[in-house]
């Protein structure tokens, strides 16, 4: 009777209930076991049964991107990892979803279609200047990373720069309103003191670049000395007195006006505007006639290096 039940054993060789003292023979087990081994990570996703333990990682390396592609949604970047960033620009904030591995430049590209700012003005800033040919990964951009951008547009630009013009224009068309300033009572009470004994030769009729030596020779409102220094290298005009030096940033001077000296016309009275009124003018008295165009250009902005 011990024969058939042999028999049946090896049929179904996972049934055989005899444990360690099982007589079958070691090589007639594995093709079952083997076949049961390649099932389990398609039926159970990779359980913990030893023998699978060596193919679940391809396995799960298959599934992978589906998974990157489902998350992403239908972003256009499907399939690109994306980073949270937040652009801030002339007290704006925009959050920005962006793809890790693009470059500064065209990080560039989309504050342009966010600003309105040309990436040629844009100064973008992530632990200092942004690289354009680096990609976000490589400078180690993270999720909720601050990207600061300065600069102007166009427009920014014109409107600065326009109220300044327009009031230049404005105090010309009042100048020529009003009586000659050096018949004021304020002016007269210093310009009848006379020429200051130390003062500069003038040219007439001859426009010249700045010396290199400070103007001297001068007066200012109160009768004192003074002397004008053009820092050009710190943009800065010196107005220094026997008190103190007054060092004036020249973007802080709203505009200069001058008008010749009635009787001694190759010497002008000049005003910088330091303040919204004319009570901030601060007056200088006899200034060489050749200097007056090249400080006018030098303060307001337009250099003059010959």
């Amino acid at each position: 009777g011990g024969a058939p039940s042999l028999e049946r054993g090896r049929a179904g060789a996972p049934s055989c209930g005899l444990g360690s003292s099982c007589p079958l023979p070691s090589g007639a087990e594995e093709p079952g076991m083997e076949a049961e081994a390649q099932e389990l990570p398609l039926g159970c996703g990779g359980g913990d049964v030893s023998p699978a333990a060596g193919r679940s990682p391809e396995g799960e390396e298959r599934r992978e991107p589906p998974q990157a592609s489902v998350s992403n949604g239908g972003d256009e970047d499907s399939g690109r990892e994306l980073v949270e960033l937040k652009v801030i620009w002339n007290k704006n904030k925009y959050d920005v979803k962006f793809c890790l591995d693009s470059t500064g430049a065209e990080l560039k590209q989309k504050i342009h279609s966010l600003t309105g700012l040309p990436p040629a003005m844009q100064k973008v800033m992530f632990k200092g200047l942004l690289p354009e040919e680096k990609t976000l990964r490589e400078i180690k951009v993270t999720n909720g990373a601050k990207i600061m951008v300065v600069g102007s547009t166009i427009n920014d630009v014109l409107a600065v720069n326009t109220p300044k013009e327009a009031a230049q224009q404005e105090v010309k068309a009042e100048e020529n309103k009003k009586e000659p300033l050096c018949r004021q009572k304020q002016h007269r009470k210093v310009l009848d003191k006379g020429k200051p004994d130390d003062v500069m030769p003038s040219v007439k009729g001859v426009q010249e670049r700045l010396p290199t030596v400070p103007l001297s020779g001068m007066y200012n409102k109160s009768g004192g000395k003074v002397r004008l220094t053009f820092k050009l290298e710190q943009d800065q005009l010196w107005i220094g007195t026997k008190e103190r030096t007054e060092k004036l940033p020249m973007g802080s001077i709203k505009n200069v006006v001058s008008e010749p000296i009635e009787g001694h016309e190759d010497y002008h009275m000049m005003a910088f505007q330091l303040g919204p009124t004319e009570a901030s003018y601060y007056w200088v008295y006899w200034v060489p006639t050749q200097y007056v165009d090249a400080i006018k250009d030098t303060v307001l902005g337009k250099w003059q290096y010959f």
